[in-house]
């Protein structure tokens, strides 16, 4: 079956009285003689179906897909929790959207339980989502000190026990508010970089020194902040994920096995969503 973004050939099944399936191949001519289906490209004929070989046109190989869409009750907001499908081999998920949400999932993704292949649904790597619960304020930076590798931006307030290591430190510039608009919207938020360590409470020595709240920052792959900007984080999209929600859920298997590939069904655990 052809990619969807690929030029393609439709073919029309007498059984059903539509077209159900989409082919790689471009042939110039198509003809069916005798049984056999034959075909030419660039002035050479094509006898089809003649090997083993799956997906193999004009020399090139290509890989199958089939897109559909989970779509019961369409007018309630759902949540999609996992996929699973029955097949005799492995099929990697290139495209998963709603309305509200995007994603994919490898083939490593899903794991062979009681004859199914099964997965939970996950964010692509590096989805930023603001509106989501993995991404959480910090506070205004008062202090920078250190190298871009390792940038350490202290605190007034102490830091809560949700910023964890690892996590994507970015900032925004704060806009004054004004008598007419007391709660103007801030700039986009540039990146940072992860977050290397954390100090989540100020504290002072015997001496009277006073160590301030800080995140140690590794700013090489971002923007180093300036003091005033108020600095905030997002967790990984891919553990943080809970699921896909939205009406509707499309998505599209991709198999690459060059042999004779079955998938019976596909399916998934969908549930009302509650904000």
């Amino acid at each position: 079956m052809a990619e969807t973004n690929q030029p393609h050939t439709v073919s029309y099944s007498q059984d059903v009285k539509g077209w159900p399936s989409f082919y790689s191949f471009l042939p110039d001519y198509m003809a069916g003689m005798n049984g056999f289906f034959y075909s030419w490209n660039g002035g050479n004929l094509y006898r089809h179906n003649t090997n083993q070989t799956r997906n193999n046109y004009y020399g090139v190989q290509y890989s199958s897909t089939i897109t559909s869409v989970f779509n019961a009750e369409p007018m309630m907001i759902k949540l999609f929790k996992t996929m699973s499908y029955e097949s005799d081999d492995k099929w990697e998920c290139t495209s998963l959207f709603s309305d509200l949400n995007t994603g994919s999932m490898l083939s490593t993704y899903f794991e062979q339980k009681e004859g199914e292949w099964f997965t939970y649904l996950r964010e692509n790597e590096g989805t930023v989502e603001w509106r989501a619960r993995s991404a959480n304020g910090i506070g205004v930076c008062v202090n920078i000190s250190g190298p871009p590798t390792a940038t350490v931006i202290e605190f007034g307030v102490n830091i809560g026990s949700i910023l964890s290591v690892g996590d994507l430190m970015y900032w925004v510039v704060p806009v004054a508010p004004t008598p007419g608009n007391p709660n103007p919207p801030s700039g986009a938020p540039t990146l940072g970089g992860p977050v290397l360590s954390i100090v989540r409470q100020s504290s002072t020595s015997v001496g009277g020194v006073v160590t301030p709240s800080s995140i140690t920052v590794d700013c090489s792959g971002g923007t180093v902040p300036s003091i005033g900007n108020f600095i905030t984080a997002i967790k990984n999209s891919v553990a943080e994920s809970h699921g896909a929600r939205g009406y509707y859920l499309n998505f599209t298997l991709k198999n690459v096995n060059v042999n004779a590939v079955e998938l019976f069904s596909v399916g998934g655990s969908v549930m009302k969503s509650y904000p």
